[in-house]
């Protein structure tokens, strides 16, 4: 009778240990593959945002052309180029130096 309730008491502790093990194994799996989908929806997030950044980049390099500057100044801001009679003079015009030469004699 002792045997049997010592065996039966292995038993059950065997097949705890078991189940526990095994419950322990399902849970580390099933947390692997969240972190895999997760990783691969990670992936797509940065593909995403690159091909953002280089269509961004794109558009950035088109509105510094001088066509475009040129187009933004004349439609949106209504630039125009001035009349030489809006033309003001920041001051007076440096004069023409004429060389001078110097002639020095020899004794």
């Amino acid at each position: 009778m002792r045997s049997e309730r010592v065996f039966l008491i292995l038993w059950t502790l065997a097949v705890l240990a078991a189940t526990s093990a095994f419950i322990l194994h399902l849970g580390l799996r099933v947390k692997s593959v969240e972190l895999g989908y997760e990783l691969g929806r990670s992936h797509a997030k940065v593909e995403r945002l690159r091909e953002v950044k280089h269509v961004l980049e794109l558009e950035l390099a088109s509105h510094k052309t001088p066509e475009r500057v040129d187009f933004v100044a004349r439609t949106l801001l209504g630039m125009s180029e001035p009349t030489p009679d809006r033309i003001l003079s920041a001051g007076r015009r440096p004069e023409e130096e004429t060389p001078k030469l110097s002639i020095q004699e020899e004794p």
